[in-house]
C-alpha cells in the first residue's frame, strides 16, 4: 500500500490534535473545533497502512494571506520523506500571495529553502499567578459573539493581524470554554482578550492593547475569570514588543521556548506594539 496524501476530514482532526499535546504544544480544549472550522479545507494529512502518519494545516483567511502550522509527523515516519511531501502538496494547492509560520527556530533554514523569510522572534512565557479579586473597571465589558465585527473592525484597523478572520472570530468568541473582554474606547474599541482552557493550565491570547497599562488591565481581568486560581499560565508574545516582556517579567513568568515568524511573499504590516499576546502559534 502506498502513502496517500489528501484533505482531512472533520472527524480525523482531533487526532492531530492530541499529537500536538503529546509534542508538548499544550493545545486549547476546544481548538479542534474552532480551528478546523476556520477553514475545513485547510487541514491536510499522509496516510500508510497504519493510518495517520502526518499532518499540516494551511489555513486561507483570504486570497492575499494565510497561515501553516500543525506541522507534525508520525515518530516511526520521521526522516521518511513524508512530511516534506505533504508540506510541498499543501503549498503548492495553495493561491495565498503571503504565507506565515511560526516554526521551531532550528527549522529556520528549511523553511528559508521553500521562500520564507525570518520576521521575528516569538516568545512563550508561563507562571502560576493567583489573580487579586477585585471589581473590574466601569470601561471593561465581556465580548460576545454578537461583537464579531466590531473587533474584526478594531483588528483591520489597527493593523492586528494579516487579514479578516471572521469565522475564526466566530469560534474564538462564540465559544462557552473562552473569556473574552474587551476595553471601550472613543471610537469602539482600545483593546481585548481572551483566555482559554488547555491541556495544561490557560493560554491567554490575543492580548491586544494600546499600551501596557491597558494590557495589565485585561490580562489581569482574565487571569480573575479562571475558576482554578492554581493553574499555569501561558501567554505568547513578539519579541519586539519591549512592553509586553515588562508584562511578563511584572508577574514573574519565565520563557519556556520560542518560535520564528517566517513568512513567504510580502509580511503583513502589523503593530506589535499592540500584541501583547499572539492568538496561536498554529493559526498565527
Amino acid at each position: 500500500m502506498t502513502d496517500k496524501i489528501r484533505r482531512l476530514k472533520s472527524f480525523e482532526f482531533p487526532l492531530a490534535v492530541e499529537w500536538a499535546a503529546n509534542e508538548g504544544w499544550n493545545p486549547g480544549l476546544s481548538d479542534a473545533e474552532v480551528f478546523f472550522n476556520t477553514d475545513p479545507d485547510g487541514f491536510w494529512a499522509a496516510f500508510d497502512k497504519q493510518g495517520m502518519a502526518a499532518v499540516i494545516s494551511a489555513v486561507q483567511y483570504s486570497s492575499d494571506y494565510g497561515f501553516v502550522g500543525f506541522y507534525i509527523c508520525r515518530e516511526d515516519r520521521r526522516g521518511s520523506g513524508l512530511g516534506y511531501k505533504l508540506w510541498q502538496t499543501a503549498l503548492e494547492n495553495s493561491v495565498m500571495k503571503t504565507i506565515g509560520l511560526d516554526g521551531v527556530v532550528d527549522q529556520q533554514d528549511n523553511y528559508r529553502k521553500s521562500g520564507f523569510e525570518l520576521a521575528h522572534r516569538n516568545i512563550r512565557y508561563a507562571g502560576i499567578i493567583t489573580a487579586t479579586e477585585t471589581a473590574l473597571p466601569e470601561d471593561i465589558f465581556t465580548l460576545k459573539i454578537d461583537d464579531i465585527a466590531v473587533v474584526d473592525a478594531f483588528e483591520q484597523t489597527c493593523n492586528l493581524f494579516g487579514e479578516s478572520r471572521i469565522e475564526f472570530l466566530r469560534g474564538w468568541l462564540g465559544n462557552e470554554n473562552h473569556t473574552a473582554l474587551a476595553l471601550k474606547g472613543p471610537m469602539g474599541l482600545r483593546g481585548y482578550g481572551v483566555i482559554r482552557p488547555c491541556k495544561q493550565g490557560h493560554k491567554v491570547g490575543p492580548l491586544f492593547a494600546a499600551n501596557l497599562e491597558d494590557a495589565r488591565t485585561l490580562f489581569d481581568a482574565l487571569l480573575q475569570s479562571r475558576k482554578d486560581q492554581s493553574d499555569k499560565v501561558y501567554l505568547d508574545i513578539p519579541e519586539p514588543n519591549q512592553a509586553a516582556r515588562e508584562l511578563v517579567d511584572a508577574h514573574q513568568m519565565v520563557a519556556e521556548f520560542e518560535t520564528a515568524r517566517m513568512y513567504k511573499g510580502p509580511a503583513p504590516t502589523l503593530d506589535l506594539d499592540m500584541t501583547f499576546g499572539i492568538s496561536s502559534f498554529e493559526l498565527g
